[in-house]
């Protein structure tokens, strides 16, 4: 305990703003969504998502000699293997399990975090994260604003496995986005693969703004792509044009991303409807712009997410197009998402939004 508060003293020492900690020399900052071109300019190798989770905390420890990372499990590398071999690597006072208590857990990384350490803190499951919603909205989200700028805890990043998995039924399943998008002061990422999660998580690490991070934890291991070894990160804030399309416009995140491309793949096959889809990448905060220039080009905009419709963020997507874009809309804005109940087990097939419900949502918006 000692060596702890030993080297919380010393991280305020070193800076108390976060960022001044870390060593950024052989960092690649795009400040835009890479291209194709722009990852093959660096040292790339075939891999998943939970490896390169792994490699972006690596990074961080490595460069920041402030950080820690800590939660359920993950001394001996979590649930899902995220973190293993980094507590060999760097030792038990940098990467360590927690007793099982979500607010704890929460409240000890925004301390840490406001003592000028970089405090990434996981959550084992999204649905378990309620317990610490005080801590997250009222502390992490507010600390800035109520001593005017004075303190802060912008150091803070919380990472937490989400959405469907199969089998996971109400209690892991869920993804919750909504329930913190209200709450000024933060940041929400939830990258869709593996380049994504590497790039976005270590610029959430390092920005000056606590930031929650969402993981579709069904691409642990099923997403793989050619990842770049390097340090890099990609730009909170800016979405991503997946795929360019003249007819309709689909706005998702995460592992929709996957689904929704598959839809707009069967809707150009079988009906030559020319789909563009947007990642949006962060929903906190949303690239207005990126998404109201597609809309205002293709006059038709779906919106598709895991969580129930009602309330979801898709609802907040919908009136920001409709306020800025309504003279531009050939048809009323389509959104298919999880229904209004909790997440069956049974009838998880009958409740996930698929690409034949986007397929089916695209049509209809073309034939309205």
């Amino acid at each position: 305990m000692g060596a702890t508060a030993k080297g919380l003293r010393n991280a305020r020492g070193i800076s108390f703003r976060h960022g001044a900690n870390a060593n950024t020399s052989g960092i690649t900052k795009f400040t835009s969504v890479p291209t194709e071109a722009d990852y093959n300019k660096l040292s790339l190798e075939k891999t998943n998502y939970y490896m390169y989770l792994n490699s972006a905390f690596d990074h961080g420890l490595e460069k920041d000699p402030t950080s820690t990372i800590f939660g359920e499990a993950v001394g001996f590398g979590g649930v899902f293997r995220v973190t293993d071999g980094l507590q060999e690597k760097y030792g038990a006072h940098r990467v360590f399990s927690t007793p099982l208590s979500e607010q704890g857990i929460i409240g000890f990384a925004i301390g840490a975090a406001s003592m000028g350490h970089t405090a990434i803190a996981e959550i084992q499951f999204a649905d378990y994260i309620f317990p610490a919603f005080d801590q997250i909205v009222n502390e992490a989200s507010k600390y800035r604003y109520r001593s005017g700028g004075e303190w802060d805890c912008g150091g803070l990043t919380i990472r937490t496995p989400c959405g469907s998995v199969g089998h996971g039924g109400h209690y892991h399943s869920q993804s919750v986005e909504a329930f913190f998008a209200h709450s000024a002061g933060l940041k929400l990422v939830c990258p869709r693969g593996p380049r994504q999660a590497k790039g976005l998580t270590l610029a959430s690490i390092r920005t000056q703004d606590p930031v929650l991070i969402q993981e579709p934890k069904r691409l642990y291991r099923a997403s793989i792509e050619m990842v770049p070894t390097d340090d890099y990160e990609i730009p909170l804030g800016v979405a991503d044009v997946m795929r360019e399309g003249s007819d309709i416009t689909i706005l998702t995140w995460g592992a929709q991303c996957g689904v929704a491309a598959e839809a707009c793949q069967m809707a150009e096959e079988l009906d030559g409807i020319s789909c563009e889809l947007i990642d949006l990448q962060t929903l906190l905060p949303w690239d207005v712009e990126a998404v109201t220039k597609s809309i205002k080009k293709t006059g038709r905009a779906l919106v598709t997410h895991e969580a129930p419709i009602t309330q979801g963020f898709g609802a907040e997507l919908t009136a920001v197009i409709q306020e800025k874009c309504f003279l531009y809309l050939e048809a009323p804005i389509k959104r298919v998402c999880g229904y209004d109940t909790p997440w069956p087990l049974s009838y998880e097939k009958i409740y996930y939004p698929d690409k034949l419900k986007i397929y089916e949502g695209i049509k209809d918006r073309l034939s309205y």
